[in-house]
């Protein structure tokens, strides 16, 4: 099936120049994983509807396309974090980068979206008019700018900041000689066969690069502050390949997904409610993938509790094969400085080093780094509830697809993209131009973080991400089966959301399904 949504031309209007800026009825920012899914959904319901994909790169896959370091793959199973509408078909449950890049290929170009995609243009801020209903869009395209507008903007590039990984202030960098490298900027040109390389870090990223930089002949050296939980998970999902051959596709496909669904969410439950069961379940495959008295406490033992910070899955446990095979070593210390030819650590070791990769994380932004305004007024997204984690308040026909930390990021963004559909179908049955979250009053104390995870990428940026409040639907449930109900089935007014007209008119449909026209501001709001 492939989305029949009117592709708008790929030009804007300078501003300044003769002539109307054009127009999309729905302009969706990013075309990696999270853009093509929404193309699809909004494309396949919508046909009518004019629609851009504008892309900053010149290629589409956002991180899968983006990040091209050794051994890059998904953390999350491949049959929750392939789309629901075109099921992850391969035998590999942790699927590699270039894997899931074609995947997301394929997918835009049998749905017909990739011919919707702008590569080039970067999306750098968005006025909306209260009076047209419509965002203004500002987009820089070889070195110019240009505009346009859209009834609807949906931006789908996620949370971090694709020109600059985060790398601390180390003392001595400057004085180190070899290759000092971040892993969202991987050089092409870069040989570890038969060198030394520490990687410091032990999130998801390094837990990765250690076995892969191994298998290339390096020798390499994890270098942690703290451990990180760790759970070791099949490459291949056998269960799967045996269904598939028994069952056909529409039957299995479901089910597969569901039962990886029940899986994450038992697995975060228990790790949320019975901390210890948790801890003692991990700590026991662990030490059995690791060398007989291996110092399984010091390296291994983090000090938080599982899912404070996101869970890191290795295939097959090749992490601890490689430090079993003496390719790799695990190192629990704290930098005092760089070395010319390494790094010195507060114990007084040192770890002689060719190559120095910094793991250290991301820097989080929002809106692709978007400025937004409404009605001349500026929007710090940091100052605003989200909506379902999905719209901010008092932004108008603007929604982000933010997906969950707990499970694969698509299972959110699905349900998000249904949920667009519902809201869209309900302005256009009611003739509202204009749906607004509004917030009931929070006092300070009862906004939280957007994130419910203490990790350091998060803890970091706390002042560029918006909060959630107390209750539904301000309060984001990070559970799957909890918004299946709310996206798919629960009321899409009189819920913290303001259907109106550009001409300041609410609108809203009457129990015997007649539109009921009535002032904004007499416009029910829980």
């Amino acid at each position: 099936m492939t989305t029949t949504s009117r592709a708008a031309p790929a030009s804007t209007t300078t501003p300044g120049h003769a002539g109307k800026p054009e127009h999309v009825d729905t302009l969706i920012v990013g075309a990696g994983l999270s853009g093509i899914g929404a193309a699809v959904t909004l494309g396949e319901r919508f046909p009518d509807r004019s629609m851009a994909v504008l892309e900053a790169r010149a290629a589409l896959g956002g991180t899968w396309d983006l990040f091209r370091y050794p051994g890059v793959r998904s953390d999350s199973d491949m049959l929750t974090l392939g789309y629901a509408f075109r099921p992850w078909t391969d035998a590999s449950a942790l699927a590699a980068g270039p894997d899931i890049l074609d995947y997301i290929r394929d997918t835009a170009r049998e749905r017909g979206v990739d011919r919707l995609v702008r590569y080039g243009h970067r999306a750098v801020g968005a006025d909306f008019d209260s009076g047209t209903g419509r965002w203004t869009v500002t987009v820089e395209r070889d070195g110019e700018t240009t505009t346009l507008t859209a009834g609807f903007l949906y931006v789908c590039a996620g949370y971090y900041r694709y020109d600059a990984g985060y790398t601390p202030e180390f003392p001595g960098a400057a004085d180190f000689t070899g290759r000092l490298v971040h892993p969202q900027h991987w050089p092409d040109d870069l040989e570890v066969d038969g060198r030394r390389v520490v990687v410091i870090g032990s999130g998801a990223t390094a837990v990765t690069l250690v076995p892969a930089l191994a298998k290339l002949g390096a020798q390499v050296t994890m270098l942690q502050r703290t451990p990180t939980w760790i759970v070791s998970l099949p490459s291949t999902d056998r269960t799967a390949v045996k269904l598939r051959g028994r069952l056909p596709g529409p039957v299995v496909e479901p089910l597969l997904r569901w039962r990886n669904v029940m899986i994450q969410t038992v697995s975060y439950q228990l790790s949320r409610r019975r901390p210890e069961v948790m801890k003692k379940q991990l700590l026991t495959a662990l030490t059995r993938k690791l060398p007989q008295g291996y110092d399984v406490n010091t390296h291994f033992l983090p000090p938080y509790d599982p899912w404070d910070q996101r869970l890191c899955a290795v295939p097959d446990g090749d992490l601890f094969r490689a430090i079993r095979d003496g390719g790799a070593e695990v190192v629990t210390d704290t930098i005092d400085r760089f070395t010319a030819d390494g790094v010195r650590l507060t114990s007084g070791r040192t770890l002689p080093a060719d190559v120095l990769v910094t793991a250290t994380g991301l820097r989080l932004q929002l809106l692709g780094g978007m400025t937004l305004r409404v009605d001349g007024q500026t929007v710090d997204p940091a100052q605003r509830l989200t909506y379902r984690g999905a719209m901010l308040d008092g932004v108008p026909n603007l929604a982000l697809a933010i997906g969950y930390t707990n499970a694969s990021w698509t299972l959110k963004i699905d349900l998000v993209n249904r949920f667009l559909v519902r809201v869209l179908g309900r302005m256009a049955r009611t003739g509202a131009d204009v749906v607004t979250p509004v917030a009931p009053d929070v006092p300070a104390e009862d906004r939280r973080p957007l994130l419910d995870l203490n990790s350091g990428y998060i803890t970091r940026s706390l002042d560029v991400l918006p909060r959630q409040g107390p209750r539904a639907p301000w309060r984001i449930n990070q559970n799957y089966l909890l918004d299946l109900a709310s996206f798919r089935w629960g009321r899409t007014s009189g819920r913290g959301l303001c259907f109106s007209r550009a001409t300041g008119r609410a609108t809203d449909r009457g129990d015997d399904g007649t539109t009921v026209d009535r002032p904004a501001s007499e416009t029910v709001v829980a």
